[in-house]
């Protein structure tokens, strides 16, 4: 009896070890099947660029290929709902922007995801800064001179942006609300039209991405007042930033990160954060996003890029409650 309940419980023993290492092994060869990355945009685009340019690195460092799908729509929303409902296995993630990420869940009426509650956040990518540019037509060099122009011609500038809830639309409200200027908003389709009137003097200003202004700027056609991002820009490091001419707290730019649905194992997310990072950090990636113009995040933890959408989804928040943007 007693050597029949010793191999009994023997038995379970080589059971339960057996299921452990089967567990283990499961856990070590993560990911076993192919990886996708949905992108929730259109391709062709910066984005789509970056992230086709990520995902190709990348496998470099995974023992499975990662596989970029795009689900564009709605300011990235149809993407970003459908990785909100994937499974949370770390085998369907998202190259995320500031709008779903951030912004689109304060100027949405209805919205399916929450890009605080929705995601476990991977790693963050990088920012793309924006830039004040003026036409040569207004004489200001500086933002203060800018403000004091405005100031002094009443409701006659006007900025020009990519269309309504964009950051170079945001950018403006922010202004206005710090600098008290009464700059008009003029929504396009697009960079390329709002980029155009401004070149035609038919608008005053836009905050456009540094990347798009640099070669304008650069052959006097625009004339650059101030980086909007905490810190000067690579791309421009001669322009200043408007925060440090007298608007401190003055912060706006896309950013962009990876997310994974909630719920996805932390160590997968661990698995990915660490593959993410040898890929960012390669000689190739680091150059080609330099010519991007992206700046390169300053903390690359899953839980720095947690605490950063926060902070970006409250802000945006309050500027577009307190602007009277209207919902879409």
């Amino acid at each position: 009896m007693y050597k029949r309940t010793f191999l009994t419980l023997l038995s379970a023993a080589c059971a339960t070890l057996a299921g452990l290492a089967a567990g283990t092994a499961a856990a070590e060869t993560f990911p076993s099947k192919p990886l996708t990355l949905v992108i929730p945009y259109p391709p062709g685009g910066p984005t789509d660029a970056m992230g086709r340019t990520l995902a190709t690195e990348i496998s470099q460092y995974l023992p499975q290929p990662m596989i970029v799908e795009n689900r564009a729509g709605a300011n990235g929303n149809i993407g970003a709902e459908f990785v909100a409902r994937a499974q949370p296995d770390g085998y369907t993630l998202m190259f995320g922007t500031s709008g779903p990420l951030a912004i689109n869940s304060s100027l949405y009426s209805q919205i399916n995801y929450d890009p605080v509650k929705s995601y476990a956040p991977v790693i963050h990518v990088g920012y793309l800064p924006n830039i004040l540019v003026v036409n040569p037509s207004i004489p200001a060099k500086t933002v203060p001179e800018l403000v004091a122009y405005s100031k002094s011609h009443p409701g006659k500038l006007a900025f020009a942006s990519s269309g309504t809830g964009a950051s170079s639309h945001l950018a403006g409200v922010m202004f206005n609300a710090l600098a008290g200027t009464d700059f008009l908003h003029i929504p396009y389709k697009g960079t390329g039209p709002a980029l155009n009137d401004l070149l035609g003097d038919h608008v005053a200003m836009s905050f456009t991405d540094v990347l798009t202004a640099k070669p304008f700027v650069e052959s006097g056609k625009l004339r650059a007042l101030g980086v909007t991002t905490a810190t000067r820009s690579r791309a421009l490091p001669q322009v200043p930033t408007v925060a440090e001419q007298g608007y401190p707290g003055y912060d706006v730019s896309v950013f962009f990160g990876i997310v994974a649905p909630a719920g996805t194992p932390p160590d997968r997310i661990a698995v990915l954060n660490k593959a993410f990072v040898q890929a960012l950090n390669s000689d190739k990636v680091k150059a080609l996003f330099a010519a991007q113009g992206l700046e390169s995040a300053p903390d690359s933890t899953p839980q720095a890029l947690g605490a950063f959408i926060a902070r970006e989804k409250a802000k945006w928040a309050k500027v577009i409650q307190s602007s009277g943007i209207p919902l879409n």
